[in-house]
């Protein structure tokens, strides 16, 4: 079944073909894991730069820095013996795990929506001082961290898929190649994007030349622009990523036949189009996206109907 996420993910699969060929082949492996990880550099750095929207710039790094920190402990220290032991007396369990992640990633993106359309009464003032406040940056560090733990538990499963017949210890190695791989390449390029304003102010004040000055003052003005765009995109990155694991599992169930639809659904636009591939990346995307809705609305009814929902409030 063709899905965004799995799509992108394919040469993550490839990774670990390489990293597990060899013990003398590790070092290069990491390394091609690094420049591989554009797929999921798609998701990630769409969906970690809101959590540091509107926060002082001298705070943006040390944010990321935390996040970052929090996503090398959800591979190699959570994610990675987890998968060993199940690999080794459970494999059946992994499924079901990822589909309740991909649920939850679902009812994160619905919630966001929710609150998007249902924006309250806070004044600017009020915004600013929430931001300020030790106990949000708190709050949104945790709530990436989770975030990431479902992203990161994806790619390290179909790294695992890959290696599933290699031993033990190569599992283990091939695992943390890609986890420190791709959390480096995943968060670099965040942390980049989010002081690309820096980047464009200190060209603009201190550059020799009209040209440089004016591409700083460019990526000064863009850049609130682009921040802003990537919150937006970071909402349905949870929803077609959540979406797109959940069918995954459905599928593996035999229950595939929603996400077959789609999936034939979006071959037959595609070759009805120029540029098919991409067309029947975007109908497979927008497709899981409205499923991730869907699902995502009926975890957040679940919960407020049950008393551990209630008193549940939005990030």
């Amino acid at each position: 079944m063709a899905s965004g996420l799995f799509a992108l993910l394919d040469d993550v699969a490839t990774i670990a073909k390489v990293a597990a060929a060899s013990v003398d082949d590790i070092g290069a492996a990491a390394t091609k894991a690094s420049v591989k990880a554009a797929g999921v550099v798609v998701d990630d750095a769409a969906v970690t730069p809101r959590y540091v929207t509107g926060f002082e710039p001298k705070r943006e790094l040390p944010i990321i820095w935390r996040i970052a920190k929090g996503s090398f402990f959800n591979k190699l220290v959570l994610i990675l013996p987890v998968l060993l032991l199940l690999s080794e007396f459970a494999q059946w369990a992994i499924t079901p795990i990822l589909m309740v992640g991909g649920a939850y990633l679902c009812f994160e993106g619905a919630e966001k929506l929710w609150h998007a359309f249902h924006k309250s009464d806070e004044t600017l003032d009020d915004q600013a001082a929430e931001v300020a406040d030790t106990a949000h940056e708190e709050q949104m560090v945790s709530g990436a961290i989770r975030t990431d733990l479902i992203l990161s538990a994806e790619i390290m499963v179909i790294a695992l898929n890959e290696v599933m017949d290699e031993t033990i210890w190569m599992r283990a190695m091939t695992l943390a190649v890609v986890g420190i791989g791709i959390t480096i390449a995943v968060y670099g390029v965040v942390g980049l994007i989010v002081k690309m304003d820096d980047i464009g102010l200190a060209m603009a004040k201190n550059s020799q030349t009209s040209i440089t000055k004016s591409v700083g003052r460019g990526l000064v003005s863009a850049m609130p622009k682009l921040l802003s765009a990537l919150a937006v995109i970071g909402t349905a990155a949870m929803l077609w990523v959540g979406g797109q694991i959940f069918l995954h599992g459905l599928h593996e169930y035999g229950m595939g036949g929603m996400g077959d639809a789609l999936h034939d659904l979006a071959k037959n636009i595609g070759n009805m189009l120029p540029a098919s591939g991409v067309w029947e990346w975007i109908v497979n995307a927008a497709g899981a996206g409205i499923f991730g809705v869907a699902l995502g609305s009926a975890v957040m009814l679940l919960l407020k109907i049950l008393p551990v929902g209630h008193g549940k409030t939005a990030h």
